[in-house]
């Protein structure tokens, strides 16, 4: 998956055979944010726009523009791995936030 990123918003990008252009979408948000263009330069461009016009179209209807990812992610796992992580975390002297924030970015770099 190729990814854009642009004032702390990021879009998925394909590539459309059938439209014969690159389309992309922010990620992260609720809203619907696209835009398209035929040269990676055309797609970067649009992606900024796209950006800038969806902040200020919230600006204009007084709302707040969602953001991607607060950073606050809520987890149900089996207590036995619960207790695991946090052993382990405790044993390297971290907390458990630390650890799986460790952890997981392990796991985003070796995939």
């Amino acid at each position: 998956m190729n990814v854009m990123n642009y004032k702390d918003y990021s879009a998925r990008i394909e590539y459309s055979d059938e439209d014969g252009c690159f389309i992309g979408h922010l990620a992260g948000i609720r809203d619907v944010v696209g835009f398209h263009g035929k040269s990676v330069s055309e797609l970067k461009a649009s992606f900024e726009e796209a950006v800038d016009d969806y902040l200020a179209t919230c600006r204009k209807l007084k709302r707040s523009p969602q953001r991607p990812y607060s950073g606050k992610v809520m987890l149900r796992i089996d207590p036995g791995v619960h207790a695991k992580a946090a052993m382990l975390a405790e044993a390297e002297g971290k907390s458990l936030n630390a650890w799986a924030q460790e952890a997981l970015q392990r796991a985003i770099t070796s995939h």
